[in-house]
């Protein structure tokens, strides 16, 4: 096992795994949210609605995976409520997810709650 020094954080194990998980899914929410976003301003800027009838469907499940998977870290970390619908609304404003996973990585490996 590696010492670990005083300005080196330890995540505990179930909640790594969480945060592994909840840091990816912010990322891919985040990209096909701005990918949303690029496929509404084709649809009425150039009346083009290919893009959106694939982009919009998968945005929205992927949201879901992101609601269920920040959930789980929500519970395992014991974030507040008020911390918790901070994240989970966080996947349905353009690049606040990105925001969101920096701010929830840093807490939750300093062990501090949300």
């Amino acid at each position: 096992m590696v010492p670990v020094s005083s300005t080196e954080q330890r995540t505990p194990a179930p909640t790594a795994g969480a945060l592994l998980r909840f840091r990816v899914i912010a990322y891919v929410v985040g990209i096909g949210l701005l990918a949303l976003v690029g496929a509404m301003v084709l649809k009425y800027a150039a009346d083009t609605d290919g893009p959106m009838g694939i982009i919009g469907p998968v945005h929205g499940f992927l949201y879901v995976v992101y609601l269920v998977l920040a959930a789980d870290l929500a519970m395992k970390a014991r974030w507040s409520l008020k911390g918790t619908i901070f994240v989970l609304l966080a996947g349905t404003i353009p690049f606040l997810s990105f925001v969101a996973e920096r701010k929830v990585a840093q807490k939750v490996q300093a062990g501090v709650r949300l």
